[in-house]
């Protein structure tokens, strides 16, 4: 009877010291999860929409679980005031300035809080202290986006159905153009006409280029003309010369035809001779008496000096003739 009872003793003990094992491991497991056992402070942010947040769950700075929700509940209508355990140690890093949003644990994980930013120039963030919250889509907006995109689609996919029947019925510029093969051509036709217009234009900028490029020749006449103002006076004074001698010689022009029309008239003594026959034959009759009365003076002068009695005059004014010479 004493062994039964011993061994029954020794049964119960071994259970409760298992007990005993697994409900010190689970508390240390449940307390490192929660972080019972490390001193946090408390921080809380107010969200107008806490999409399904509860209780228990983690919040998250740079990608690190730094600690949980400690309690949720309403300040106010359409408010919702969320209060944060965060670990100690991580106060460091999280600063004043800091963000709050709501995010999910996965794709379709548990909500969780995420701390984002903060400037190392603002102060740490203490104990009580109320962080901003960063307004996020919600599933709802985000189905709303959708459904309008989808409708979009739709409407787009819709015209552009609309727009290709209308082109195969040959409706529209576009249309025309796959359906008529002339006015294809017509089209292929100007366009290569554009084409060969633009390379004509680079031909004539390049030439353009070539000829500016000479005319800025150093030394060259255009290159004087526009710099050497010495040159470009002296080329003004000889246009200015010739404009001169241009107006002596119009000058010249108008004397002589005025001279020209006189030598049609029978007015003076050279348009006699040049249009009247028979006063250039009487004026040549009288210059032939006129030679002839000379030649027959002559000869009446010579006489004289043989004549005796005007022989010593024509002496006397001989030697005079010569004593002045031999003076000189």
């Amino acid at each position: 009877m004493d062994q039964a009872e011993n061994r029954k003793a020794i049964i119960v003990g071994i259970f409760l010291a298992l007990g005993l094992i697994v409900f010190i491991i689970g508390v240390l497991t449940l307390g490192s999860a929660q972080k019972t056992f490390s001193k946090s402070i408390h921080i809380s942010a107010v969200f107008d929409d806490v999409a399904g947040l509860k209780k228990g769950n983690n919040v998250w700075f740079s990608g690190v679980k730094v600690g949980t929700i400690s309690d949720v509940h309403f300040t106010g209508p359409s408010q919702v005031d969320v209060k944060m355990s965060v670990d100690q140690t991580s106060q460091q890093y999280i600063h004043r300035n800091a963000g709050v949003r709501i995010s999910s644990d996965g794709l379709i994980g548990n909500k969780i809080i995420v701390i984002d930013g903060g400037s190392p120039q603002a102060p740490i963030v203490q104990d009580g202290d109320v962080l901003l919250t960063e307004k996020i889509a919600s599933t709802d907006d985000m189905l709303k986006t959708l459904q309008l995109n989808n409708e979009n689609l739709l409407s787009i996919t819709k015209d552009f159905r609309e727009l290709s029947h209308r082109i195969l019925q040959g409706k529209g510029t576009v249309g025309a153009l796959l359906a008529d093969s002339t006015m294809g051509l017509q089209l292929r036709s100007t366009m290569k006409n554009l084409q060969a217009t633009t390379q004509t234009a680079a031909r004539m900028a390049v030439q353009l280029d070539n000829f500016s490029r000479k005319i800025n020749t150093k030394g060259g006449l255009a290159d004087n003309l526009l710099t050497d103002t010495a040159t470009f006076n002296k080329i003004r004074a000889s246009v200015t010369q010739l404009q001169k001698t241009a107006n002596s010689a119009s000058a010249l022009t108008e004397n002589l035809n005025s001279a020209s029309k006189k030598l049609t008239t029978t007015d003076n003594a050279i348009g006699v001779l040049l249009n009247d026959p028979k006063g250039a034959l009487q004026m040549q009759t009288t210059l032939n008496n006129l030679q002839q009365s000379s030649v027959k003076l002559n000869d009446d002068l010579e006489a004289a000096q043989h004549n005796f009695l005007l022989k010593g005059f024509f002496k006397k004014k001989a030697k005079e003739k010569a004593d002045s010479l031999s003076h000189k």
